[in-house]
């Protein structure tokens, strides 16, 4: 079964991250980089991405049938999405296991919708 991991932090936690100098930062993502190692090789991984700040979010939304683009994300929030791994795993009990080593903060998991046999 395929899930979402979200990894996720408050807006204060993004903007400490990006106060962080180049040092600070290297030893975050080799925390990182060791995770996504270890389940890359165990096979579980099956792709993920870091995303830019929330700043540099841009939304359509439609609206009596048009499309309307503004900058910014979709909703305001305090906690922003920083990244996210999809994974295949057999179930939502190895997924959570997965989530709870992550060395970063928050992960919301969520399953795929399989629409394989539609």
């Amino acid at each position: 079964m395929k899930y979402v991991l979200m990894f996720v932090g408050s807006s204060d936690d993004q903007d400490a991250w990006e106060k962080l100098s180049k040092d600070q930062r290297a030893v975050a993502y080799e925390a990182a980089g060791k995770w996504f190692e270890e389940h890359s090789k165990a096979g579980r991984l099956v792709g993920g991405a870091e995303l830019q700040g929330p700043n540099t979010a841009t939304t359509v939304r439609i609206k009596n049938g048009k499309a309307m683009v503004t900058d910014g994300p979709y909703i305001e929030a305090k906690e922003v999405v920083g990244g996210f791994a999809i994974v295949e795993v057999k179930d939502l009990d190895e997924a959570l296991a997965m989530a709870k080593g992550w060395p970063a903060g928050a992960v919301e998991v969520r399953p795929m919708v399989d629409h394989s046999n539609d």
